[in-house]
């Protein structure tokens, strides 16, 4: 299944291996009532935030297969939406370790997609901090982050700071 000849299509892998572990850092233990925060009337929540990265990595993977497919699913409940954040990432990555041919360039899937929801995911740690409710900041460039690891399951964190 692994197709490591393909350096821009590992970086992809990468990318989304860090998206994992970043989106897993702001969604771990967030408050109860997180999901439906609001700093202002006309933000999003949070829970609409995850919701909308989940149709992201949806998309992203439609365009890798050539079936280029948007869905508007909105937010569910915030474990539900964990959950589908991380088994999107997983459908995206067996697709981009397979030998399947991508129908998109992989500058395309990273400028898109990929790098939107990265930036949904630091709205969703900002929003953490905003409720009360902050993560701890980390030296990213220390995290033990590969190819592959997209579940909830990640290493643990080497350098956080207080």
């Amino acid at each position: 299944m692994a197709n490591n000849s393909d350096p821009k299509r590992e970086l992809l892998r990468h990318a989304l291996a860090t998206l994992a572990y970043r989106g897993g850092k702001a969604t771990r233990n967030a408050p109860a009532n997180f999901a439906e925060y609001r700093c202002n009337e006309t933000s999003r929540t949070p829970g609409q935030i995850l919701g909308h990265i989940g149709d992201l990595l949806d998309w992203g993977l439609s365009i890798a297969q050539g079936k280029q497919t948007w869905r508007d699913s909105g937010a569910q409940n915030w474990d539900k939406d964990v959950e589908r954040f991380f088994s999107a990432l997983k459908a995206f990555d067996d697709f981009l370790a397979s030998d399947q041919p991508l129908a998109a360039s992989p500058e395309k899937l990273f400028q898109g997609p990929i790098a939107d929801a990265l930036t949904h995911v630091g709205q969703i740690a900002m929003l953490r901090r905003m409720a009360g409710a902050p993560i701890k900041g980390e030296s990213y460039f220390a995290a033990e982050i590969g190819a592959g690891r997209v579940g909830p399951e990640q290493a643990a964190r080497k350098k956080e700071f207080d």
